[in-house]
């Protein structure tokens, strides 16, 4: 009998309304040198998964229900794969992050009581153990504006995309939309950013599912579920890049004129639809703010700019109120390769938003493998960060504890938990090196901007 391996289910990123669990996208290559078992799923998006009329005809959620079913088939099939039902650890990058986070949140992700094991820490929960990666600060749900209580996406939206849909009852929308083929939503998508270059991101958003008598993926606020402790309380490893979406200022700051010029003049109005403000601060980015928030318009302030504070929100609220411990990093080694590249030199300008996935997957659609010798050779550094990458992954599958046992790898890693009042984190780059409180000064006026009660 071979012992079982704990298993890692990903959920991949993408807004819910994009990219995909395929291999060619998260490959196992680099995993699979861990005695791990991979699982990567795909879960319907856009309009098909988080669709919301707020009523019976179309109540929400659909993608994250999709997840539960991934979950539940795991769960019920791993030891066929020598994968360990009890050892399960659920990921995720972006959107994929916060599907993790509410996992830890829905009662329909709750699993039935099974026999405790040594290493199972919450089994109470489908998958035992959470890496929500890289909460960008547009990303809702639990640590920002909270999941929607009306349709995130509803007729207003869609009208955008289909201008012939009907608004006088959510019957007609659901029954219009049926009527679409699958080229017709493929290409409808956008016709849904029409305000200012691809804002709001967040079109398609957890929401507070009506009781109309379908089980609800989402009945509570997260954060106040959270602050309740109304949770599936497991380990916790919540992460960051060092500078995200520092992409989507500079684009504004130095190549796009006409976007900088038309955000500096209609501020008031492109503000809150840029930083997907909540209703209840929108009058905030007035000319004090806009200083704060938007610099002098220089390449160098970017990377403040785009600054994400929902990572550092959601750390600090779990580690108050989970019963498990909680692990916090930022990763800012820069590479070869990064999901930005400056378009005039071709080489990466910082530790972008999903960069750190480039290490722990291969993407053999746009590069090939870190490990493999054909050109261009990849940079011996960048090999040494997915063999510490991984290691830290399967430490956490396996023990809960992302620190190495037993002179493992990450050789010499000491990683402290984050406390209330310790707030450590660990610093990835070519030297791993434990920091605390970060950015929090730089983030205090994105509190302003996403209130938040610890």
């Amino acid at each position: 009998m071979f012992a079982q391996a704990p298993d890692y289910l990903f959920i991949h990123p993408g807004g819910f309304y994009s990219m995909t669990g395929r291999s060619d996208l998260f490959g196992p290559h680099y995993l699979l040198d861990h005695d791990v078992v991979l699982v990567t799923i795909n879960y319907r998006l856009a309009s098909l998964g988080f669709l919301s009329t707020g009523d019976a005809v179309a109540p929400g959620n659909n993608g994250f229900k999709d997840q539960v079913s991934a979950l539940r088939w795991l769960r019920r099939n791993a030891a066929a794969f020598g994968g360990d039902p009890q050892q399960v650890t659920i990921a995720g990058c972006s959107a994929g992050s916060i599907s993790v986070l509410l996992h830890m949140v829905s009662d329909m992700s709750k699993g039935r009581k099974m026999p405790r094991k040594k290493l199972s820490n919450g089994v109470q929960i489908l998958g035992c153990k959470a890496v929500p990666k890289e909460i960008s600060k547009r990303c809702p749900p639990p640590a920002g504006q909270g999941a929607a209580t009306k349709p995130p996406a509803g007729p207003g939206t869609e009208a955008g995309a289909y201008p012939e849909l009907p608004t006088n009852s959510s019957r007609a929308i659901v029954d219009c939309l049926k009527t679409k083929t699958w080229q017709e939503m493929g290409n409808s998508l956008l016709g849904f950013w029409d305000q200012f270059g691809f804002d709001p991101i967040g079109l398609w958003t957890p929401v507070l599912e009506p009781d109309v008598g379908q089980p609800r993926f989402l009945a509570v606020q997260p954060a106040e579920a959270i602050r309740a402790r109304r949770i599936h309380s497991v380990p916790l490893l919540v992460s960051q890049t060092e500078d995200e979406f520092f992409w989507k200022a500079f684009s504004k700051c130095d190549q796009e004129q006409t976007l900088r010029d038309r955000m500096n003049a209609e501020w008031e109005t492109i503000a809150p639809i840029s930083f997907d403000l909540p209703k209840t601060t929108r009058q905030l980015p007035a000319a004090a703010s806009k200083k704060r928030i938007w610099g002098e318009g220089r390449h160098r302030h970017a990377r403040e700019r785009e600054r994400p504070g929902q990572a550092v929100r959601m750390a600090n609220l779990m580690c108050r109120y989970s019963a498990h411990p909680v692990w916090y990093s930022e990763f800012s080694y820069i590479g070869n390769n990064s999901f930005h590249e400056d378009p005039r030199t071709g080489k990466p300008e910082g530790a972008a938003h999903h960069d750190d996935l480039i290490y722990l997957f291969s993407m053999s659609y746009f590069r090939p493998p870190i490990h493999a010798k054909s050109p261009p050779p990849p940079a011996p550094q960048d090999a040494t960060i997915v063999d510490r990458m991984t290691a830290i992954w399967y430490n956490f599958a396996t023990y809960g504890d992302p620190n190495p046992r037993d002179g493992a790898e990450p050789a010499g890693l000491s990683w402290p938990t984050m406390t209330p009042h310790d707030r450590k984190y660990l610093r990835v780059d070519k030297q791993f090196s434990v920091h605390e409180k970060l950015h929090e000064k730089r983030l205090q006026v994105w509190e302003e901007l996403y209130p938040m009660q610890y």
